[in-house]
């Protein structure tokens, strides 16, 4: 049965931490820049995750991930560069067109920011079982209707293109164009978009049968068909990833109050 979520199992380090561990990597990649909002640090931060997806044998699966990203980010350069609200000193020109020093350097700011964030997450998405994530979850007091909706969120991705696939393949059956021009493509977008939101419907009405019958909605207190098993670097991930976090907090508010 093909998996429906991103996870890659590929048994390196990385799939046996904790999934609190690879959270608080998250908090820690994103909170430390914003509090100093400094261009290296957030250097440092991507460089970082960018090390651990290739110590990960990940930085493969995630480049498809981080080259749509840059759709998004050569949008904001482009916006920001011509009409920032600061623009003043002119950088460079492509003809009659003129990109702001202010605006580019705004930028840069947020398209580090995104950055950031996209590769932590890629990170956490790429080597956290859904189902690892939502018993971790439970045993901390989590509500299963939250974590049901989280484990949702994680597959909705993986669900929605493997149905797309199946769906394109069953128009090109029936000798529907679906690759070509842009204009073929626009022509085709409605058959395929609708059998798709249909089927999205007709999954969640299964999914809640199922949960159902399963005994989703029990009151008594369930047990877990097999422990996860615990990974000594979690300890002194944890720890180095607090201690960062903490003196990036403590160094902050010493510099606001001198």
């Amino acid at each position: 049965m093909k998996s429906i979520s991103l996870f890659v199992d590929n048994g390196v380090y990385l799939t046996r931490l904790h999934p609190f561990t690879k959270l608080l990597y998250i908090l820690t990649a994103i909170a430390v820049p914003l509090l100093w909002g400094q261009l290296f640090v957030y250097a440092i931060f991507i460089a970082a995750s960018m090390l651990i997806l290739a110590s990960g044998k990940l930085l493969k699966k995630a480049l498809p991930l981080i080259a749509f990203s840059f759709t998004i980010l050569l949008t904001i350069f482009i916006i920001h560069g011509l009409f920032h609200q600061g623009n003043e000193n002119v950088l460079f020109s492509v003809g009659k067109i003129h990109f702001y020093r202010e605006g580019l350097s705004y930028a840069l700011h947020i398209g580090c920011n995104i950055l950031n964030m996209l590769l932590s997450f890629v990170i956490f998405v790429l080597t956290t079982r859904t189902g690892d994530l939502v018993v971790a979850l439970e045993k901390c007091g989590c509500p299963p209707k939250m974590t049901y909706i989280i484990s949702s969120v994680f597959q909705i991705v993986p669900q929605m293109t493997s149905t797309m696939g199946t769906i394109m393949d069953a128009q090109r059956s029936r000798g529907m164009e679906t690759e070509g021009k842009l204009l073929v493509r626009a022509k085709a977008f409605l058959p395929l978009i609708s059998p798709v939101v249909m089927s999205s419907l007709i999954n969640t009405r299964e999914r809640a049968i199922a949960l159902e019958v399963r005994g989703f909605e029990a009151g008594c207190k369930k047990t877990y068909l097999k422990e996860r098993e615990t990974c000594k670097l979690d300890l002194p991930i944890n720890i180095g990833l607090l201690i960062i976090l903490l003196a990036a907090i403590g160094g902050r508010v010493m510099t606001c109050l001198l």
